[in-house]
């Protein structure tokens, strides 16, 4: 069949926005500390900050760079940028400001989104930049200690030269990019992967449909937006209607808080991060959950010990493994009902695994270095 406009439609996330808030325009998108946007004030945000790109002159595929932590302008980037055109670049908070430069200048980013309390970092490097056009401080209004500004407007300024009135997609093509994610787990310098709005699109809902989300869902953010554009979940939280719960730094009380006052029912954590929530001897006593939590990790297979605390805390854990190149997850402990009968170590022995293909990937085989296939005993 032919692509005709009547039975082809581009795959892209900017659609997810579209139906959510024509769906749940007054329910809340985002919560942030004191602060609550509804899908409704989130999207007018979004349309603002893709007009206000556009009237800085930005052109089709131009990378825009966002430096900042997991707060509410991130999760207006992964929408702004792309609506306009643009190509988002989330940069590791955690690099050196020599790695940070090194990105900004081999992507060829033209504007770049500061968080004044990481302003250092491109402050130092500043005069090496060879693309960056102008400098947006971002100023998280919610925390004391702010940093300083770089030369250049502040971003709520920023928005207020864009409109409100939805733009037009650009998009000619559902494999333009979307966006670029570097890799720093290699030698030598990051690589920057290249993400397009089908497979954003894909791995998005993927992500969702693994962790049974849906318009009742409360997703916190422990797990970084600049890596791996947080799993895709930036979007695929806004695709089912769900709310977002913004995490400018992690502290277990401040999880746990934020897990009974917001009634969270997702978060991403590494076993690191779940073993410090777990050590947290208030954290402990605290936690009274009337709801399944939902947390995938990866990085390590989680222990007997830290599966049976999560599951004594009323958190059910799903083991991932992924890649920058797959956009995160790839495969997954694909947990079977049967299997909560068994005793706590033979569990801890399934839930290391991660050998089955997500919904959204690709078939996977194991191979050896000749290329042949290993036995499935893991």
């Amino acid at each position: 069949m032919s692509k005709h406009k009547v039975s082809y439609q581009f795959l892209t996330p900017q659609s997810f926005l579209e139906r959510s808030v024509g769906a749940f325009a007054d329910k809340d998108a985002i919560v942030y500390r004191s602060s609550r946007w509804t899908y409704a004030q989130f999207a007018t945000r979004v349309n603002q900050l893709a007009s206000a790109l556009k009237n800085r002159g930005l052109e089709k595929g131009d990378r825009i760079a966002f430096l900042c932590p997991n707060i509410p302008p991130m999760l207006e980037a992964h929408f702004g940028v792309p609506l306009a055109g643009g190509v988002l670049v989330a940069i590791n908070i955690r690099l050196a400001a020599k790695d940070i430069c090194y990105i900004l200048n081999n992507c060829g980013a033209r504007l770049v989104f500061v968080d004044t309390e990481l302003s250092h970092l491109v402050a130092s490097v500043r005069d090496e930049l060879e693309s960056v056009e102008e400098i947006i401080n971002i100023v998280d209004s919610q925390i004391e200690a702010k940093g300083e500004k770089l030369p250049g407007t502040d971003y709520e300024t920023f928005l207020t030269t864009g409109t409100s009135d939805p733009l037009p997609s650009s998009l000619s093509d559902e494999n333009e990019a979307i966006s670029i994610s570097y890799t720093s787990g290699t030698s030598g310098q990051p690589k920057g992967v290249v993400y397009t709005h089908r497979g954003a699109y894909l791995n998005a809902l993927g992500m969702a449909l693994e962790l049974g989300m849906n318009n009742r869902s409360v997703y916190l953010w422990t797990l970084p937006m600049f890596h791996c554009n947080g799993w895709c979940f930036p979007w695929g939280v806004i695709a089912v209607g769900g709310t977002h719960v913004c995490l400018r730094k992690f502290y277990p009380s401040t999880v746990i808080s934020l897990i009974m006052d917001e009634g969270v029912t997702n978060f991403c954590a590494s076993p690191t991060i779940l073993i410090m929530l777990t050590k947290e001897h208030q954290v402990i006593n605290k936690l009274q959950l009337s709801h399944t939590v939902t947390v995938v990790t990866g990085g390590a297979p989680p222990s007997p010990t830290l599966i049976q605390k999560m599951e004594e805390l009323g958190i059910e854990l799903i083991h991932g493994y992924g890649l920058t190149e797959t956009y995160g997850p790839h495969s997954i402990c694909e947990w079977q009902a049967p299997w909560n009968e068994l005793s706590l170590a033979e569990r801890a022995r399934l839930k290391a695994r991660q050998g089955v293909a997500c919904i959204y990937s690709a078939q996977m085989r194991v191979v050896d270095k000749d290329m042949q296939d290993v036995p499935a005993d893991g």
